[in-house]
């Protein structure tokens, strides 16, 4: 069957609903119920997934992490062969918990799990910006880069694989991608990719230095994208931190890859409640709200709350927003 090009799909999906196969009441009450789970604090998801104009960014959007096209075609800008200025993309490391930094980009997030025997990193940007943020990240907040023992891919995007093959070969790190996804990746152009290692499955744990990872498939935004719950520590409490893999719909759209996703929210969201996980990561900062939570968090004083925690219902808010406008897009393909 002959594949329609995702730009022009989405626009058949989405311009002006006009090929929508459910009644508009339908649609819209969907989006009002994203609307109402995203309150004010998750919408920057709302307003990617759920609105016309975000959506379509979304669907269209290269699987580079480039921003997509415009509508309406524009004369190119001359713009420099390599990659983009430092200034568009570099931002200071943070220290979000006892044992979980922050070391990615003003856009994509990388996360580090630090533990006695080593470091566990989760997601790896970009190639061109993994040693400056994730190495010198760490450099900057006292650990050595030398002891990443695994980096945990969630899916086979460039903007989080990207930086893997740099890693295993100058520490060999260890490369987690589920089987869907290393396949993806090894047929993709990506200018760097790493050697097939770790294959992971549903609801593997990973134990490094007493702490222990467990990661889900959960596709939906890839074939095998790898959704993770993380154990941390606020000045010693426990929290549970839960890593949703992929939540844009940069997909060749079908209503079976929307059930596929809508199906992987609703488990998650399960999974969330049933190990109480209170604490959202994303790999994108404008998900899980970093952009705003990490200067809170260089401004916190004793007895603050931590921006992070926001407890199990409102993780699950995060979900269900994301499964809503999937609903939504989903009874617009005819």
């Amino acid at each position: 069957m002959k594949r329609i090009p995702i730009a022009a799909g989405l626009a058949t999906v989405l311009s002006a609903g006009l090929l929508a196969q459910a009644p508009a009441s339908e649609i819209d009450a969907h989006v009002a119920a994203a609307r109402v789970a995203a309150r004010q604090d998750f919408l920057g998801v709302y307003n990617r997934l759920c609105t016309p104009e975000g959506a379509t960014k979304a669907l269209i959007e290269s699987k580079s992490g480039a921003p997509a096209a415009p509508a309406t075609p524009r004369p190119a800008a001359t713009r420099p062969p390599g990659p983009p200025d430092k200034s568009t993309w570099a931002i200071a490391p943070a220290k979000v918990f006892d044992n979980l930094m922050f070391v990615g980009e003003k856009e994509y997030s990388s996360w580090a799990v630090t533990t006695p025997e080593g470091i566990i990193i989760i997601d790896t940007i970009f190639e061109y910006s993994v040693d400056s943020q994730v190495v010198g990240g760490l450099r900057a907040l006292g650990y050595d880069p030398s002891t990443i023992k695994y980096a945990i891919v969630s899916h086979g995007h460039r903007d989080h694989s990207g930086g893997a093959q740099f890693l295993q070969d100058s520490f060999k790190t260890r490369i987690l991608l589920s089987a869907a996804d290393w396949v993806m990746l090894a047929n993709n152009r990506d200018p760097a990719k790493p050697k097939k290692d770790i294959v992971v499955t549903d609801g593997q744990t990973l134990s490094l230095g007493g702490g222990t990872l467990t990661m889900y498939i959960t596709p939906g935004h890839t074939p095998g994208t790898i959704s993770t719950l993380v154990p941390v520590t606020d000045h010693g409490v426990k929290h549970v931190a839960a890593y949703w893999g992929g939540t844009a719909f940069n997909f060749q759209p079908s209503k079976e890859r929307f059930q596929i996703y809508i199906d992987s929210a609703r488990r998650f969201s399960d999974i969330v409640a049933k190990s109480n996980a209170d604490v959202l990561i994303s790999n994108h900062t404008i998900f899980d709200g970093s952009k705003t939570k990490l200067p809170a968090l260089a401004a916190r004083k004793a007895g603050d709350p931590h921006p992070y925690v926001i407890g199990t219902d409102s993780v699950r808010r995060y979900l269900k927003v994301a499964e809503e406008c999937a609903q939504a897009v989903m009874l617009r393909l005819p």
